[in-house]
């Protein structure tokens, strides 16, 4: 299963990025408009040094992009320790799986749906992600519907088209729960075979604690299942936010580090 999740998160960036071999690191070159990252090429039982990070290091100063790693913590367990020890700073989250038979939909006063490659709409979901991670966590915070429209006219059309596009394309999958006052939460999938990753879940935060990340979840998980996929994965920031998807039939199977 954790060999399937690296394999899945090896392959993922290569919709939008052209890999490079770095020593034991495949270096993602983005070609869309955000950033990608490098990650130890699967299978390697080979031991990663701080050297190795060093070599990574002076690549990204060539290519003039940032250094960022990402990798499954038990298929690469070096990696953290060299990254610490090459003066990266490096956190860990709860790595979650869910397969057909473990799930467990889950519903909310909200209005939840898959969207359509449509900028207005993906531009709503991009500024409700947006002040969701600005404002990290479960708790209630103040962002709110006003704050969502304001931001919404601040995302980068460049983002947007690049989201709109893989939309269309179906690279990725989105969905939004919707209130009176709007969109309210968001996330999506990003497929690759028979293999998904929900990404990007976020509530406004003044919307918190109604079931709304959960429902979102609830509703990429039934569509990613009607669509062939039999494996769902994903990251959470940490063990509160990992409740919330366990609601929907999601364990944990390890971690994932990041490192930058």
């Amino acid at each position: 299963m954790i060999t399937r999740v690296d394999d899945y998160l090896h392959a993922a960036p290569l919709s939008g990025a052209i890999p490079e071999q770095v020593g034991p690191f495949t270096l993602f070159r983005s070609t869309t408009a955000w950033p990608y990252y490098a990650r130890p090429v699967p299978g390697s039982s080979a031991v990663v040094e701080p050297a190795d990070i060093d070599v990574l290091r002076a690549r990204c100063a060539e290519l003039e992009i940032p250094l960022s790693l990402e990798w499954v913590v038990e298929t690469c367990p070096s990696l953290g320790p060299a990254a610490d020890a090459a003066g990266l700073t490096v956190v860990e989250h709860p790595l979650l799986v869910l397969e057909r038979d473990e799930f467990r939909p889950v519903s909310a006063d909200a209005r939840c749906e898959i969207l359509s490659a449509d900028d207005a709409v993906l531009r709503q979901a991009s500024a409700v992600a947006s002040l969701a991670f600005h404002d990290p966590g479960t708790a209630i915070g103040a962002g709110g519907p006003e704050e969502r429209d304001a931001k919404a006219i601040d995302v980068q059309d460049e983002r947007i088209k690049a989201v709109v596009a893989r939309v269309a394309q179906g690279i990725s999958v989105s969905a939004g729960a919707f209130t009176e006052v709007g969109m309210v939460a968001s996330g999506q999938h990003q497929p690759v075979g028979t293999t998904t990753e929900i990404v990007g879940v976020g509530t406004l935060p003044s919307m918190r604690r109604r079931g709304l990340a959960a429902a979102v979840t609830s509703t990429l998980a039934e569509h990613a299942f009607a669509h062939g996929v039999d494996l769902i994965l994903l990251s959470a920031a940490d063990d509160a936010v990992a409740a919330v998807y366990e609601r929907v039939g999601f364990h944990r199977i390890g971690r994932v580090g990041a490192a930058e």
